[in-house]
């Protein structure tokens, strides 16, 4: 034992001081790379376990620089890859959902290259709302009083219960508690929103006796959650978002429809799409807050999109 460690101190020694490593020819064009330094020290540090666990070899000063070399240029590289999307689901999450129109890249290539109005009212000539950007073009497409858009729809989703409901209750259908990607959950949302969940009805079917009957001088909100990812079909029952408004306004509570990826315009020909419902339908029908994707069919980056009545979205944008 004396001797084998003895062989592995006199390994661990062979190895190069990383000054050494920095003057090989195949780093000279890393050198001034702040991350060099730190890849080469991990590189040895590796090496120094493989010895310590029995590597009888001792990589020379060139293969220490080739593999410190080969690390850096991995991580200079960007991660992100065009790829073709033979999947079969028409926006995949996992694969940059939908494409951005070249219309919008020009408009972001343009954005991106100098300063820019963002938060500044050039007609009034003093600090403007990055909200107001967006917010009447919103308004336009969808007819809805107000707009605001956020991080993405969970987070949308997240502001709405924060800013209508913090510690009071939202009622929604058990067949409503999706998840939506990304490992996002209805019930974890609602948790991190600080509202208290009340689950109604069963997972195929529910009705709007089970709403009513559930609320309580604590209830501050309804919920009702678009399953846009998955369909269950045979024996099952939904309460009519009309039916839901209807106790709503009885009840003097807030609707929120969460449509996840959230139609614009009707799909017509595109079968895969039919059925989803539309956000005009449901601004018409009355729902106070609407959230959905921006980054889906609408096919901008990503982005979570709130609109409704002035005073649920006002609000959420105060909060």
């Amino acid at each position: 034992m004396p001797e084998l460690k003895r062989d592995i101190q006199l390994r661990l020694r062979m190895l190069p001081a990383v000054d050494k490593i920095l003057s090989e020819v195949h780093v000279d064009l890393w050198r001034e790379s702040p991350l060099t330094t730190t890849t080469i020290r991990e590189v040895l540090d590796e090496i120094r376990k493989e010895i310590m666990e029995g590597r009888e070899d001792v990589p020379s000063i060139h293969e220490i620089a080739k593999l410190a070399v080969i690390r850096l240029e991995k991580r200079h590289s960007s991660r992100l890859k065009r790829v073709i999307n033979g999947t079969g689901i028409i926006i995949h999450t996992n694969l940059g959902r939908s494409p951005l129109s070249e219309e919008a890249i020009q408009a972001m290539v343009q954005a991106a290259r100098g300063y820019s109005s963002l938060e500044y009212d050039i007609e009034e000539g003093k600090r403007g709302s990055r909200h107001s950007l967006v917010q009447h073009l919103l308004v336009t497409l969808t007819h809805a009083e107000d707009a605001l858009v956020t991080n993405n729809n969970a987070s949308a989703l997240l502001l709405a219960l924060m800013a209508l409901a913090y510690k009071k209750e939202v009622i929604v259908s058990r067949g409503q508690l999706v998840e939506i990607g990304g490992s996002f959950r209805i019930p974890e949302i609602c948790k991190a929103g600080g509202v208290k969940l009340v689950e109604v009805g069963t997972t195929n079917r529910t009705r709007i006796e089970d709403y009513r009957n559930a609320v309580t001088n604590k209830t501050a909100l309804l919920l009702r959650v678009h399953t846009s990812n998955f369909r269950v079909i045979g024996f099952t029952e939904e309460v009519k978002l009309s039916e839901l408004i209807a106790l709503g306004e009885e009840i003097d509570v807030p609707i929120v429809d969460d449509l996840g990826s959230g139609a614009l315009v009707d799909p017509g020909l595109v079968a895969a799409l039919r059925g989803e419902p539309l956000v005009h339908d449901s601004i018409q029908a009355g729902a106070d807050v609407i959230t959905l994707s921006g980054d889906k069919l609408l096919g901008g980056p990503q982005a979570g999109i709130a609109v409704g009545k002035e005073k649920a979205i006002s609000r959420m944008r105060k909060h």
